[in-house]
């Protein structure tokens, strides 16, 4: 397939897909669509058989050429806002180190035009790499909107590439702290089961057998008043990963109302710790996930580099309410 238009797609229909419905076809050779964006596009004429716009149901004969495209997305307001928090923990000529706050989303999306971290980021930053497209740019990673703490961005496309390189063989090391609800009974252990999009839900994860593989590895740092701090690494990065794999074990991050985590959980609780959870989930008012600790290699020096960002006040205000 090729085509000068980046958002147009192009393919010359083999003779075997002779007889064969558009709508059909076209979902073969484009699987990163789903069928309903495909029927809007093939409604919209953006779908043409020999440059003539067809229906779902027209029958190829086979040697058409077939073009389909993209619909460009209608773009957020990019203006850069100097309003949006952040702390800006490190930058140099090919990357930067920003410790987030709880509340701030990371990159424009349905509901969430304005006040991310990318406009934030585009007040501060003289560049960002183009690699994450134009919605992300210079994003390696993400974080929660209501988890806090370090990531790291590219300043330009060479450091991008190596960076996600680094994420891919898992030498760029990403490690958290968490309270979760009870204690775990292994004092350290590892979770590897596989995650996928929940069945009902498209907003959440689940585990399942037919996700993607993901592994994280704990260790109780501190037992708590019917709770845990835990520290908590990402071997791969799956979508919630951390917050998901803690309800599997059984013990979900706290204020996490997503995944198990709310107030709900008080009902089951020993009595004598009850008051205690209640005070710290009205402390911290969200997950209590931060990310604490970020290693990685320079994309350009081969250096390794370290950062740390302290627990924010809502978390240690939590941690001192549940202290025994």
């Amino acid at each position: 397939m090729s085509s000068p238009n980046p958002a147009t797609r192009r393919a010359v229909v083999p003779a075997q897909a002779a007889g064969q419905r558009l709508d059909r076809w076209l979902a073969v050779s484009d699987p990163q669509a789903s069928r309903s964006q495909l029927q809007r596009w093939i409604d919209q004429g953006l779908v043409t058989v020999d440059g003539r716009a067809r229906a779902a149901s027209y029958r190829l004969r086979g040697g058409e050429v077939v073009d389909w495209t993209q619909p460009l997305p209608v773009l957020p307001d990019f203006q850069p806002q100097l309003d949006v928090a952040l702390r800006l923990v490190y930058q140099d000529d090919d990357l930067a180190v920003i410790d987030k706050p709880a509340g701030v989303v990371v990159h424009p999306a349905p509901g969430h035009a304005r006040g991310t971290l990318v406009q934030g980021l585009l007040a501060r930053l003289d560049h960002l790499s183009g690699v994450g497209g134009v919605l992300r740019p210079g994003l390696v990673h993400r974080l929660d909107k209501d988890t806090s703490g370090l990531l790291v961005v590219a300043k330009n496309d060479r450091a991008h590439q190596s960076l996600q390189e680094q994420l891919r063989a898992r030498t760029l090391a990403r490690t958290y702290r968490a309270i979760c609800w009870g204690v775990p009974r292994q004092p350290q252990g590892s979770i590897d089961v596989s995650i996928g999009r929940h069945p009902h839900d498209r907003k959440r994860q689940a585990v399942r057998e037919d996700g993607r593989a993901a592994s994280t590895s704990y260790c109780v740092d501190v037992v708590l008043r019917g709770a845990a701090l835990l520290t908590v690494q990402l071997r791969t990065g799956r979508t919630h990963q951390i917050r998901v794999h803690l309800m599997h074990l059984g013990h979900p991050v706290l204020a996490d109302d997503v995944y198990g985590g709310g107030a709900g959980r008080l009902r089951g609780a020993a009595p004598e710790h009850r008051l205690a959870l209640k005070a710290a989930l009205a402390a911290i008012g969200r997950q209590a996930l931060h990310a604490s600790r970020l290693q990685l290699v320079h994309p350009r020096t081969g250096q390794p580099m370290e950062f740390a960002a302290a627990l924010p006040e809502d978390f240690e205000a939590a941690l001192r309410l549940l202290l025994p």
